[in-house]
């Protein structure tokens, strides 16, 4: 199967999954009323919460270059702030792009090897699956019964149900093993093509740059400051939810505990494997707003407003950020990214 169209049939089931649960999450809710309370939102918290998200980007973009420096560049902060938000854009098109994009896009506007960028994110993102985690314990302390329901309502009572149907039904079961053989099969087929064509010394290559990335943790120079932005970044994002809370007369009373719940029910949701998060994150703040009493619809115009708050800056930032790195770097002569 040409790779081109593997990507674009992927691209189209994901998008395809992403809508199905936003149709899901909205499956008999009135979106007129939706749509209102969206619409009558207070401008100037939803302002605020902007700003503290566009402030927890260029924190970020910052700490990836701490994790840059012990490989011996000093890439600019404009400049990696640029590609982080080309990375974030890029994600929207298909899960996990976002990485690729950002490492090409810096790797390009710094000449700093591509593959030694892409170890630096993998860091990344196990500090940010970490920093989840620390949430996720927190809440379970503050919101212990809250989140038990929200866990068996939306994660394990699904999952069981699923795998329940598939057990139930040979025909199903058939073709999920049938889908795991042929992605098996077409990996062992690619990689074959790959040794094929002789570039076991780019892989080679690929690997060590990567290794070396990886390693970029165990040798920064500012560890102090990397752990102080790490939790910086996690604070903004839980103030950009606090404050959110402001804008709709339903959630202005809930409290800091609620906030801290959001943030885990929300980055659950932007964690699955759908564009931008698109269904699950409404699907799932707007079910751990039920459980504080705020009425399905409600919860669904704040999880529709802060989700969107989102798309609006990285699409915007992404786009300026894409035409500033391509203006920046038009006529400059490139060297290989590996």
């Amino acid at each position: 199967m040409n790779s081109k169209l593997f990507s674009f049939l992927k691209y189209t089931l994901l998008l395809i999954i992403a809508f199905a649960l936003l149709a899901f999450a909205f499956r008999g809710q009135d979106l007129k009323k939706i749509f209102q309370q969206i619409t009558n939102a207070n401008v100037f918290w939803v302002s605020v919460s902007a700003l503290v998200s566009s402030i927890a980007f260029v924190i970020r973009a910052h700490r990836w270059n701490l994790l840059i420096e012990p490989l011996g560049y000093s890439p600019s902060l404009k400049n990696s702030t640029y590609s982080l938000m080309v990375g974030y854009f890029a994600n929207l098109a298909l899960p996990r792009l976002g990485e690729v994009s950002r490492c090409g896009a810096l790797s390009k506007a710094e000449q700093v090897p591509f593959n030694k960028l892409l170890g630096t994110v993998i860091i990344e993102r196990i500090v940010d699956v970490l920093s989840l985690l620390i949430c996720i314990v927190l809440a379970a302390v503050i919101e212990y019964k809250r989140l038990g329901v929200f866990f068996s309502e939306n994660i394990f009572d699904p999952v069981t149900s699923k795998f329940q149907k598939l057990t139930n039904s040979p025909l199903l079961l058939t073709a999920v093993i049938l889908i795991f053989l042929i992605l098996v099969v077409g990996s062992v087929y690619f990689i074959k093509k790959t040794k094929r064509k002789g570039s076991d010394s780019g892989i080679s290559k690929l690997i060590r740059g990567f290794i070396d990335g990886l390693k970029s943790i165990s040798q920064l120079k500012k560890p102090g400051l990397f752990i102080f932005q790490s939790i910086f970044i996690w604070a903004l994002y839980y103030a950009g939810v606090y404050i959110a809370l402001f804008a709709f007369p339903f959630t202005s009373d809930l409290g800091a505990g609620a906030a801290l719940f959001l943030l885990v029910a929300g980055g659950m949701g932007m964690s699955a494997p759908v564009q931008g998060g698109i269904g699950a994150y409404h699907l799932f703040v707007s079910q751990g707003l039920v459980l504080y009493g705020v009425f399905k619809e409600d919860g669904l115009a704040f999880a529709t407003m802060l989700h969107g708050v989102q798309m609006i800056l990285i699409i915007v930032f992404g786009l300026a950020s894409f035409f500033l790195l391509f203006s920046a770097g038009k006529g400059k002569k490139q060297n290989p990214i590996l």
